[in-house]
């Protein structure tokens, strides 16, 4: 998705584009994501900046593409499940306003006027209207059509090559050599195996995750729902499993439930241990799901930052290479903001956030 979002504004911008990737569109984590367009997720800061500029950049999409990516402006409801979680949800949504999020405090009475099928006796919410979802794999593929890119997939990317000064010159694929000035590696997950090609670091980690899917159903759940502990999920550095109930449906009618999150390399074993913590907590936060078949689950790898930022622009390391990795799991929603500072910085443009907290070079150098 990020790589799509980098095609469409470089292209917008006036650039000559190729898009390079080994697999199928959205074969990778894009394909296994579940489309989130968050704001309601991050503290104040540099990724919630993002977030929000990447925000308007969806809506504005929104308007070109709409049903074609199944764009919905649903809003998301965190829910407390104590009153002490609720006074918590509050504070961090304080914050979250001074920044220029919109989220309004439920009371539980009001709560189900929301999600009227929510586990009776919670103690309240905060609404997020600007939460929003889209159909991953249809608005990568939307993404790249519409930016007029040269697209090759199934091409695997070998290696950099460089001038004797150390410029990007060209990319070496198994199919080829493609003569360039600029490299954008928007390769996720694998963002640190292709800097390395490049002759540089950056520390990306795989983050396993499943989300189970439910049959079809008529639309039982309204927003975005998850418990407040996902926040504090996401932010962890652990790399044990971390199960977080995340419930949410679809234009398509199936309900989709997560979070699980743990680091163990590329393993895309089946874990039953995460799947049924992941039923437990979608059925502690909505009953009705006890009698509702899964009929799937799909792992995929977030790509993890020890800071949990992005690296997001020109790598000073290696001139020609910029970056637009990293993004752990909110590369879906974050993809907007990411491809336009890119076609910024590409075309020698002051780009519309501080580039300095994303910086690539911001980790020490890796011993070889």
């Amino acid at each position: 998705m990020t790589g799509a979002a980098c095609a469409l504004y470089a292209s917008r911008a006036g650039l000559d584009v190729i898009v390079v990737d080994r697999g199928p569109v959205a074969g990778g984590t894009t394909g296994a994501g579940e489309g989130n367009l968050l704001v309601s997720d991050k503290e104040p800061g540099p990724e919630l900046d993002l977030a929000l500029l990447s925000h308007r950049l969806w809506a504005e999409l929104a308007q070109e593409f709409g049903e074609a990516i199944e764009y919905e402006a649903k809003g998301g409801v965190v829910v407390a499940t104590s009153p002490g979680g609720l006074v918590a949800l509050e504070d961090f949504a304080a914050g979250q306003r001074a920044a220029g999020v919109t989220a309004t405090t439920v009371a539980g009475t009001e709560l189900y006027a929301l999600e009227p099928h929510l586990a009776p006796g919670l103690p309240g919410a905060v609404h997020y209207p600007q939460d929003a979802q889209v159909m991953p794999a249809l608005a990568a593929a939307h993404l790249v059509r519409a930016s007029g890119a040269r697209l090759f997939t199934g091409r695997t990317v070998t290696s950099v090559l460089r001038t004797t000064d150390g410029n990007v010159r060209a990319v070496r694929t198994d199919s080829g050599d493609i003569h360039t000035p600029a490299v954008v590696n928007a390769a996720g997950t694998w963002g640190g195996e292709l800097a390395a090609l490049a002759g540089t670091s950056l520390p990306v980690l795989p983050r396993r995750g499943f989300v189970l899917v439910t049959e079809p159903l008529p639309r039982m759940v309204h927003h975005k729902v998850y418990a407040a502990d996902y926040v504090a999920d996401v932010a962890s550095d652990s790399a044990a499993l971390q199960t977080s109930p995340v419930v949410e449906g679809t234009a398509a009618g199936p309900i989709l439930i997560g979070a699980s999150r743990e680091r163990v390399g590329f393993d895309r074993s089946f874990s039953l241990p995460a799947l049924r913590a992941l039923a437990a907590g979608a059925t502690r936060l909505f009953p009705f799901l006890s009698d509702v078949r899964a009929i799937r689950s799909y792992a995929g790898f977030r790509p993890y930052m020890p800071d949990h930022l992005p690296a997001i622009g020109p790598d000073p390391r290696v001139p020609g290479l910029f970056h637009a990795c990293g993004h752990e799991g909110a590369g879906i929603g974050l993809a907007t903001g990411t491809g336009h500072l890119i076609a910024q910085t590409l075309t020698a443009k002051t780009p519309d956030l501080d580039l300095a907290p994303f910086c690539p070079d911001r980790f020490p150098e890796e011993t070889p």
